[in-house]
């Protein structure tokens, strides 16, 4: 009996065994992928919500194509999105299982038109991302991991395990942000001499951690938990592993405020990034 199994006994509401239910999720997503690039081809309004961050049509016509799907379901299972209203902290805090969902993650690039940009599906057992979904709209690809199956990408070439890389200091490979760079981040890579630093969007920068072709994406600037969830399972399932600055794992739904601390997005666990980090925060 392999570990998705047992995870379906301890989660009795599950509609489905978790390779089952990976998917459907990942069917979801890539409706709501073709809702995004329906708008995407159009001359779209740009709001601003209360933080500031942008906001579109496809943000929530993604939101409620997802929203619906989940609650189709009808198990019960709760859902955050950021684009849901806000739930309280003593309603949340009751939670064991819910779903986390990024609707669009990458709406800067979205807006950009550059094509780097994510709808993000997470499952979330006691505080970890169990099942998750990344789906990039532009080229159809589909990453998902599933705790105790391990990590894949699909797309119109079929389906691919994916797992991390050995790291070494020879062939050094950084993820950076697109449009959320910042003075740390510069720091750190500055540490790393002539590491190879590829920028993108979105939680695509979890998925070359996971497909090993970067080794580390260090996080100095604020994110949310529905930013990460389904891309950190992909890391975690593909060998990797996500942690604060400190190195504690990272967990969800474990505090009042749906901010993540700082973070790293590790291809080879056994690497000591120690050094790098000293002093940075």
């Amino acid at each position: 009996m392999n570990d998705s199994t047992h995870m379906n006994e301890s989660i009795p509401d599950l509609p489905a065994s978790l390779p089952e239910l990976a998917v459907q999720i990942n069917k979801i997503a890539a409706a709501a992928g073709e809702q995004i690039l329906d708008i995407y081809d159009t001359d779209f309004d740009i709001d601003k919500k209360d933080d500031k961050s942008p906001l579109t049509a496809a943000d929530m016509a993604a939101h409620r194509t997802i929203v619906a799907g989940l609650k189709a379901f009808g198990d019960g299972i709760p859902v955050l999105s950021e684009e849901s209203a806000a739930i309280a902290w003593e309603q949340r805090r009751q939670w064991r299982t819910y779903w986390l969902v990024d609707p669009l993650d990458g709406t800067r690039e979205f807006i950009k038109k550059n094509g780097e940009f994510t709808v993000n599906i997470a499952l979330i057992h006691d505080h970890k991302p169990i099942l998750g979904t990344v789906y990039v709209p532009v080229s159809h690809a589909c990453y998902y991991g599933i705790t105790g199956e391990g990590a894949f990408r699909e797309d119109a070439g079929g389906k691919t395990p994916i797992s991390t890389r050995r790291t070494g200091m020879e062939n050094l490979a950084v993820a950076g942000s697109r449009s959320h760079g910042n003075e740390t981040q510069q720091a750190f890579m500055n540490r790393l001499d002539d590491a190879e630093v590829m920028a993108i969007g979105s939680s695509l920068k979890f998925c070359l951690v996971a497909e090993g072709k970067v080794d580390i994406y260090p996080r100095f600037g604020p994110t949310s938990e529905w930013d990460t969830a389904a891309a950190h399972c992909v890391v975690e399932q593909a060998g990797g592993t996500i942690t604060d600055t400190k190195f504690n794992p990272l967990l969800y739904n474990n505090k009042e405020s749906l901010l993540n601390p700082h973070f790293l997005v590790i291809g080879d666990p056994s690497f000591d990034w120690t050094p790098y980090l000293a002093g940075l925060e």
